[in-house]
């Protein structure tokens, strides 16, 4: 281990780490110097229905490439005997070790329904938004967890959209990122005495790839897009979830925040990381200064 690899000798999966905020954080992994298995559907061999481009392959290697170790296996997190295969491959590989689980899984973005309330939605629709965004996650933590159980030690971290009980605009939605949030709950009140901690994180105005193209910009001409939404400029990379992530996976004192949803605006004050370009976003400060007189606190942490 080094000071600029805090996580050399370290094992991370990253379920959900074709793209956004997965990508993110599995490249700040490796930056940080673990070696870390990227999973999703989309690769090499196909896209998956939701039809990006961005493959595991692509984040694996960017992982290499900022110093750890990428190792994409194309897996598809409903199925658990590809999960279980998945787990078997890393506790053959990695003599049994597993330190970083990231439940990144989403793929809901084209079954939201912003526009109508549940009694107008289509049900199965938004049943299988949270077969994709929940029983994933259930489905990865539950073959994955023996690994940290049986060393005593590790992480799980929950990624989320937002981290207070404030309703996210759409029934189904709100539902899958708030039970996420519970996920980590419910896990570290299982996992504390066996030494693993359990978070879930949330970014802010995330300028994912596909939200770059919603707006018909680049990371390259971001700030084009103010001009459509001025709260644009206060949004953030995914490079700043991903050392968020990295930062709480090289805590020793990690077990402190067990069971709490924590955020990037938070997370940058204690550990003193940035963005991509050095700035540190903080939504919550925007949100109180911009939007709290016509949308209310963001309110407490859930």
């Amino acid at each position: 281990m080094t000071d600029g690899q805090p996580l050399a000798g370290k094992v991370a999966l990253v379920a959900g780490g074709t793209r956004g905020g997965g990508r993110g954080i599995a490249v700040e992994l490796g930056a940080a110097g673990a070696t870390v298995y990227v999973t999703g559907r989309s690769s090499a061999a196909g896209r998956s229905d939701l039809d990006r481009p961005e493959t595991i392959e692509e984040t694996a290697a960017r992982v290499t490439a900022a110093g750890g170790a990428g190792i994409p296996v194309r897996t598809d997190h409903s199925d658990p005997g590809e999960v279980r295969a998945l787990v078997d491959r890393i506790a053959a590989e990695q003599d049994g070790r597993l330190d970083v689980l990231v439940n990144s899984v989403w793929g809901g973005d084209a079954l939201t329904d912003w526009e109508h309330p549940l009694w107008e939605q289509d049900l199965d629709t938004g049943l299988r938004l949270l077969r994709r965004a929940v029983e994933t996650h259930i489905v990865t933590s539950r073959f994955a967890l023996p690994l940290m159980v049986a060393r005593r030690s590790g992480l799980v971290v929950e990624v989320t959209d937002g981290n207070t009980a404030r309703y996210r605009g759409s029934f189904f939605y709100d539902i899958a990122k708030s039970t996420v949030i519970r996920l980590a709950v419910a896990q570290a009140a299982e996992l504390k005495p066996y030494g693993v901690a359990a978070v879930a994180v949330t970014p802010g105005f995330l300028r994912s790839e596909a939200m770059l193209e919603h707006f018909g910009v680049t990371e390259d001409t971001w700030r084009d897009a103010v001009a459509q939404d001025p709260h644009f400029a206060h949004s953030e990379t995914p490079v700043y979830l991903g050392r968020a992530v990295a930062a709480l996976a090289a805590d020793p004192g990690v077990m402190a925040k067990t069971g709490r949803a924590l955020a990037t605006w938070g997370l940058y004050q204690e550990y003193g990381f940035t963005d991509a370009d050095g700035a540190q976003p903080d939504f919550a400060a925007h949100w109180a200064n911009a939007l709290e007189a016509e949308h209310g606190p963001l309110g407490d942490p859930l």
